[in-house]
C-alpha cells in the first residue's frame, strides 16, 4: 500500500529528501504522497524512510491504496525503467 501524510503534518521538511521515488511533494497545506510513485521504499530499503524520520508520526498506511509487497516491488520496477 502507499503511504499517507495526515493533516497532523507540521511541514518540517524531514520526509521530502528521504523519498527515493520522489513521491513526496509540497501540497497546498501539507506535504503529500503521490500514491502512483510510493512503494513504501520497497526496492530501496528495508523500512520506510519517511516514516522513520517523521518527528510527529503523521505518516500512515493509505487506507484506499492497499498493495502487497509483490505489487510494491512491481511498481518499483516500473518506476525504475525510466531512470538511467
Amino acid at each position: 500500500m502507499a503511504l499517507l501524510i495526515t493533516d497532523k503534518c507540521i511541514n518540517c521538511d524531514m520526509c521530502l529528501p528521504e523519498c527515493p521515488n520522489d513521491a513526496i511533494y509540497e501540497g497546498s497545506k501539507i506535504y503529500e504522497i503521490d500514491v502512483s510513485r510510493c512503494t513504501e521504499c520497497v526496492g530501496f530499503y528495508e523500512h520506510q524512510t519517511c516514516v522513520s524520520v517523521c518527528p510527529i508520526e503523521c505518516i500512515i498506511p493509505h487506507p484506499e491504496h492497499i498493495e502487497s509487497p509483490t505489487d510494491l516491488l512491481e511498481k518499483f520496477k516500473g518506476l525504475n525503467l525510466f531512470k538511467s
